[in-house]
């Protein structure tokens, strides 16, 4: 009797132990897929040359870390922030510090900058002069809408002689009140960035944004003039804040400053060659 006993009760010991057993596989598999989903990034981009820097020299470093990454293009400086704060993307290049540090406190946004990279500097470009001393009185210019591209562009205009700014202005931060002189009153056409290469046959010339620039093929042999770029100014990879030093912060990182990415942007055929390059990279590689 007790035999049978002790048998029986053997026997709901095993089976309880079975599905135990199979829970435990059923979550591990669970948390495999989970891990195997969180490798499968996303990274937003805008028209230019940085959704082939992320293909080209950002990818490779990732996909041998075991990523799948995948690119999203954005009409906008807008909706790139805004599909990263809402976790439609992982990543995004295609801003600079100063333009992502105010597009976050403005939106109350969680995101941050991880690491800049080689960065195109804005350019102006004209159809119709080969100069800016061929600028005529109340002559139109194109320049960015947005805070730190409006800026970017006044600055630019300032180092040239076109304007004078105000002495002791952030010039990070400058609007049209801060110009000082205008001695040839032109009139400033405030545009989407995206729209200034576009818009070239209505203005005498337009401050274009590199990666605008890159994007409508525009000739900088041809340029008017071109930015040399502050490091607030060089364009960063931007991901949620809590992710910065999470596992995917560290290994954009990593990628960005590894050989693969070195000898894709080193490379004398890449369009990237001749990019401004971020203090990181100057103090590693001993080179601007």
């Amino acid at each position: 009797m007790e035999e049978r006993i002790m048998k029986k009760s053997l026997k709901k010991l095993t089976g309880i132990v079975m599905i135990g057993v199979l829970a435990l596989g059923a979550l591990t598999g669970c948390g495999s897929q989970k891990a195997s989903a969180a490798k499968d990034i996303t990274i937003g981009v805008c028209a230019g040359p940085y959704g082939d820097m992320v293909k080209k020299a950002i990818a490779p470093s990732l996909e041998k870390k075991g990523y799948k990454v995948s690119v999203r293009e954005f009409s906008d400086y807008v909706l790139p922030d805004q599909a990263l704060a809402n976790g439609e993307i992982d990543a995004n290049l295609m801003q600079h510090t100063a333009y992502l540090e105010k597009f976050a406190a403005d939106n109350d946004l969680n995101i941050s900058k991880v690491i800049a990279v080689p960065t195109a500097g804005a350019g102006i470009f004209s159809d119709s002069i080969k100069s800016l001393k061929e600028l005529k009185k109340g002559d139109k210019i194109g320049i960015p809408n947005d805070p730190s591209n409006l800026a970017r562009a006044l600055s630019i205009l300032g180092k040239e002689k076109v304007i004078v700014l105000k002495k002791g202005i952030d010039q990070t931060k400058a609007t049209e009140k801060d110009i000082a002189q205008n001695p040839k009153n032109l009139k400033f056409v405030t545009l989407d960035a995206a729209q200034i290469s576009r818009s070239l046959d209505s203005v005498a010339a337009g401050v274009v944004p590199g990666n605008y620039a890159y994007a409508a093929k525009l000739d900088f042999s041809r340029a008017l003039a071109v930015e040399t770029l502050a490091e607030e100014y060089k364009n960063v990879i931007a991901v949620k804040t809590d992710d910065v030093k999470g596992q995917l912060g560290k290994d954009l990182k990593e990628a960005v400053e590894s050989e693969d990415f070195y000898k894709a942007v080193s490379d004398k055929k890449s369009s990237f060659q001749s990019f401004q390059k971020p203090d990181w990279w100057t103090e590693k590689y001993k080179e601007k």
